[in-house]
């Protein structure tokens, strides 16, 4: 069972027990998750000093993530990480929140102001009837926003009610609504470099785990949706093209080609040269790793 301990800051707001509702009104509760996020966390918490009750979730940080966001008035709580989706699941749960919608932005992501002023009119809206709301990211790098190397325009679920929402997949994480959905026009800054190559290599080395079991499992059981990767739209069509990209030989140039000749990636400079080279090593990873589970299913080395 994962403990969970509550951290909270003298000045913080006494914590309800789980489940419990608190009034409707102008403003929102914000979630945040952390593992060691001593880089990121100050600036993530500061575009979100607008919000009067926000909880950090840590899975026990070894740096000052912990002492930032209290230094910052968070409520925080901490639980052995295991999955992206249980972890999440477990911060809406089995925590209780001052307002009916909850915020979820990343610990290295920025909230603008603009994008701050859309949220809490949404808050405002009387007869609002969306339980989720998608929000899009603009990826930083290099001083830089990627505008066309950067898989703009992507859509997350960032604004909640939080038991009207689940989670499924471990990377790549898709949120389930039971309502109605929205989109907002404003944009998050997505620094996911701040913590240095080795982090964002460290990370990708162990995504391309479970990228290379999807991509065998897809080549065993699924099939191409043509007319989805066509014509389709958003999630369909994104996920038609990455079926047809487990069945293409060359697949790391292959995706160097397309993020940087045919998406447009060479407009990004420099920035978007080194984030496709990136993509290719990434996908280098997963299709080493496809090879790698065959021949371990055969009893040989690789």
């Amino acid at each position: 069972m994962n403990r969970q301990t509550s951290i909270d800051p003298a000045t913080a707001s006494p914590v309800q027990p789980a489940g419990a509702a608190g009034p409707a009104n102008d403003n929102v509760s914000v979630l945040i998750l952390t593992l060691n996020e001593e880089v990121n966390l100050a600036a993530c918490l500061a575009s979100v000093g607008w919000s009067d009750d926000i909880v950090v979730l840590d899975s026990f940080s070894q740096d000052r993530t912990v002492e930032i966001a209290k230094s910052f008035g968070a409520r925080v709580y901490q639980r052995h990480f295991d999955s992206e989706p249980a972890q999440r699941s477990h911060g809406l749960r089995e925590i209780a929140y001052k307002h009916p919608l909850v915020y979820l932005p990343d610990a290295d992501e920025i909230t603008p102001p603009a994008l701050r002023d859309e949220i809490l009119a949404v808050a405002r809206a009387p007869n609002r009837t969306e339980v989720a709301f998608h929000v899009r990211s603009r990826t930083m790098f290099m001083g830089r926003w990627l505008r066309w190397s950067g898989l703009y325009p992507t859509w997350f679920v960032r604004l909640v009610e939080p038991h009207r929402v689940r989670f499924e997949r471990e990377i790549n994480l898709r949120t389930v609504a039971d309502g109605p959905e929205g989109k907002l026009d404003g944009h998050l800054l997505h620094y996911t470099f701040n913590k240095g190559l080795n982090a964002w290599l460290d990370k990708h080395n162990r995504y391309s785990w479970h990228e290379a079991r999807e991509s065998l499992r897809s080549l065993e059981t699924e099939r191409v949706d043509w007319l989805a990767a066509l014509i389709g739209s958003g999630a369909a069509r994104r996920r038609a093209l990455k079926t047809l990209s487990f069945r293409l030989p060359c697949r790391p140039l292959l995706r160097f080609l397309y993020m940087y000749v045919l998406r447009g990636g060479f407009l990004d400079g420099r920035a978007g040269f080194v984030y496709c080279g990136l993509l290719m090593t990434y996908e280098t990873m997963i299709v080493t790793k496809m090879i790698e589970i065959r021949r371990r299913e055969r009893g040989l080395p690789l």
